[in-house]
């Protein structure tokens, strides 16, 4: 059994993951900005954590203690062509979804490190291999969480602590149904956008899948030593992923066209 740290157990992935590690008899702190909506989670403990704030973090640890395992899975995603998206917001996202981690790391990695064993598991997607239309911004901060994560695995394995990046495909979350900051549709961009919508079940060829797939994926590369250090989650991602090995640019924005019927 392990002490597992989770970010982002709102809802979505990362109270997927609290349900799917708890079930698996591990000691699981769930995490929220606001605890309230922490409410009915059936874990060891819950703790009111906000990754943008290093005070917030340092608080939040104070309470926790030694962990085993970090699940870095708070993030968020607002959509947008990069012409016109809002620099303040682009800054916001990469708080979250990079530095927020960072600092996660940070305070956990000293006592991994001193102790000889540890798992960090950093939750990124598929866009972080692939960037699409609209998902500049998004995807940039994914990019940069896996090259944070593959750096961390060269430097830590040394030490007997594991690194695992999780990327999912189209998945069903509440972060996925969250507004553009701007209205696309009022953009030179509208075209595009009405173009790219529906991609997902063009992909999927059907409804998106629950985040208990991601749930299961995380739990399964927590207890499995032999985990390699890039999960691709979901049928689309393993595709995607495998595909964008195999071509080069050239082609692959080609064969995307072809296949999703977009041509812009």
């Amino acid at each position: 059994m392990a002490r597992v740290l989770i970010t982002g157990c709102s809802t979505g992935i990362g109270r997927a993951t609290a349900d799917a590690l708890t079930d698996r008899g591990h000691e699981v702190v769930a995490t929220a900005r606001n605890l309230s909506t922490l409410d009915g989670l059936d874990v060891a403990q819950r703790v009111a954590l906000d990754v943008d704030e290093a005070g917030s973090i340092e608080v939040a640890m104070s309470v926790v203690g030694e962990v085993d395992v970090l699940v870095n899975n708070a993030g968020v995603g607002l959509v947008g062509p990069l012409e016109s998206y809002p620099l303040d917001l682009a800054g916001a996202v990469f708080a979250t979804n990079v530095f927020g981690p960072l600092r996660l790391i940070q305070a956990v990695l000293p006592s991994m490190r001193e102790r000889g064993t540890g798992v960090i598991v950093n939750v990124s997607s598929v866009e972080g291999v692939v960037s699409t239309p609209l998902s500049g911004v998004y995807a940039a901060s994914k990019h940069a969480l896996e090259a944070l994560s593959e750096s961390l695995h060269f430097e830590v394995g040394h030490f007997g602590v594991r690194v695992v990046i999780i990327e999912p495909g189209y998945i069903a979350t509440a972060m996925r149904t969250k507004a553009s900051p701007i209205d696309i549709d009022a953009t030179p961009y509208a075209e595009l956008h009405r173009q790219w919508t529906g991609t997902d079940e063009k992909v999927l060829g059907g409804p998106r899948p629950g985040p208990e797939v991601v749930a299961d994926a995380i739990a399964a590369a927590i207890d499995d030593p032999d985990t390699p250090l890039r999960v691709p989650v979901g049928h689309d991602a393993m595709m995607v992923t495998a595909t964008r090995k195999q071509l080069d640019d050239a082609t692959f924005a080609s064969t995307m066209r072809s296949t999703l019927q977009i041509d812009w």
